[in-house]
């Protein structure tokens, strides 16, 4: 088999706060920016990566979620438990460094953990936790 990771999806609460994240503090291009009736979806991903993206989505436009369970998403997307994505860079203390000054809220420093990873947390404008891993 040839499988690809193509997409892979986090809900957002703020299109303009997400896009100017995912575009202005990580640097990943916009693939595009769809709306229909008052909900936006956008595609991002990292430069020369053209085959793999995130689609920023509304978290609960799926008509088959009851109100019920848009609440229960809400509460964990204000926790920051609903969603979360892993990246990874060669340069983990200067990506560290971009992305506080960019801001971004910080959940963990740059940390060598003891499975054998080195990472850093953040989260974007929506809760998600953002975890980057220092590639060796």
């Amino acid at each position: 088999m040839d499988i690809t990771i193509h997409q892979t999806f986090l809900p957002h609460h703020d299109a303009e706060a997400s896009l100017a994240f995912y575009r202005d503090t990580l640097g990943f291009e916009v693939r595009n920016d769809v709306g229909y009736n008052g909900m936006r979806w956008i595609t991002v991903g990292p430069p020369g990566q053209p085959g793999t993206s995130i689609v920023l989505h509304p978290p609960a436009a799926d008509p088959g979620i009851t109100d019920d369970e848009r609440r229960t998403i809400a509460e964990m997307m204000a926790k920051g438990t609903y969603a979360g994505i892993n990246l990874a860079t060669k340069d983990l203390d200067t990506t560290f460094t971009q992305l506080q000054a960019g801001d971004a809220e910080v959940v963990q420093e740059p940390t060598q953990q003891p499975y054998g990873i080195r990472d850093c947390a953040f989260r974007d404008p929506a809760g998600n936790m953002i975890r980057i891993q220092e590639l060796r």
